[in-house]
């Protein structure tokens, strides 16, 4: 009994399974990008991502398998169709990339702070290391290339000093005018921005390929909700005499053909919603100016009523895969009243 391996606690089981989940929807969209990337220095990237999935993918498969665990469903080869043409620009590959390489330093680190079990830990550690190595390699090819959005410069600071005023929090006064933004409040809302950037082409792209009406308006919805929440942070900066950070070109084809499942697209689309709603409640904690933490808050209930609504659409379609959880017992207690 000593040497009996220790079960993994529920934190693990969903760390894995959202990393199974996450990885199998990374390796249809690379696999897909490989088809068409032409710039050899966005290719490398590209590929090292997609090993990376891959690899992934086989090592939590052997953890799934060693634990007796159903492996998820996942995506697979039948929810992406590599020999439809090309919808992205290399650029737009690689801001992908880039902005996949930011979610999941986020992500693996915060599966390896959930996690006991020595190997579990091992694993999401070397995951943080390889994502950060994305992440770096993706950041010099778009600096080189001249893509890299730089968050707003800013004066460097000549002294230290303490708030000596409750006005410091306060967002809206008729009797005086709002005070600066500080550095963290701006760095939040240029990241907020460019995130909106990426799910705004996304779901254009996304919309553009679904033969399914109900999909397409959903998709374009969620277009627009990120137009008029980049507008909203635009404006906090404008106010205050910063200008907003400008992408270059990451733009879609007119291709019309989908690449991928409306499965696939759906949960893509669930998973930008669960990671804004995520980024604006950080945001909203690290700010400090009132009208910007009810910015934060409002426009967090417009995700979560957009995203109830996808989930509703992917109930009904069969595509919301059921994370592991635990079993019900009144309906135990019930099926043995029955026997």
């Amino acid at each position: 009994m000593a040497n009996e391996k220790i079960k993994l606690t529920s934190a693990e089981i969903a760390s894995i399974w959202t990393g199974y989940m996450n990885d199998s929807l990374s390796k249809c969209i690379l696999g897909y990008f490989l088809q068409h990337v032409e710039d050899k220095d966005i290719r490398s990237v590209v590929q090292f991502a997609y090993d990376l999935s891959s690899a992934h993918i086989e090592k939590l498969k052997e953890i799934f398998q060693q634990e007796q665990i159903p492996l998820p469903i996942g995506f697979t080869s039948e929810d992406v169709n590599l020999n439809a043409p090309r919808l992205y620009t290399d650029m737009f590959m690689l801001t992908y990339i880039l902005n996949m390489g930011k979610a999941g330093l986020l992500a693996y680190s915060g599966f390896c702070a959930m996690s006991a079990r020595k190997d579990i830990r091992d694993y999401f550690r070397e995951g943080l290391k390889e994502t950060s190595d994305l992440f770096d390699k993706s950041s010099e090819i778009s600096l080189s290339k001249g893509i890299f959005v730089r968050a707003p410069f800013i004066a460097y600071p000549s002294k230290t000093d303490y708030v000596d005023s409750h006005k410091y929090l306060s967002g809206f006064s008729f009797f005086s005018k709002q005070r600066p933004l500080n550095s963290v409040e701006i760095s939040h809302l240029y990241t907020n921005i460019q995130t909106n950037l990426m799910g705004a082409k996304l779901a254009t792209s996304f919309a553009q390929g679904s033969p399914r009406k109900e999909i397409q308006q959903w998709m374009l919805r969620g277009r627009d909700i990120s137009e008029k929440h980049i507008q909203v942070f635009t404006k906090a900066l404008l106010s205050n005499g910063i200008q907003p950070p400008v992408s270059s070109d990451i733009s879609i084809t007119d291709s019309i053909t989908p690449p991928f499942s409306d499965k696939l697209t759906m949960f893509h689309m669930s998973l930008l919603s669960a990671t804004g709603t995520g980024n604006y409640a950080t945001a909203a904690a690290a700010s400090q100016r009132s009208d910007l933490i009810i910015n934060y808050e409002r426009l967090s209930l417009e995700i979560a009523q957009y995203a109830k609504d996808g989930a509703d659409i992917m109930i009904k379609n069969a595509w919301l895969e059921q994370p592991p959880g635990t079993q019900d017992k009144d309906k135990l207690v019930k099926k043995k009243e029955q026997q």
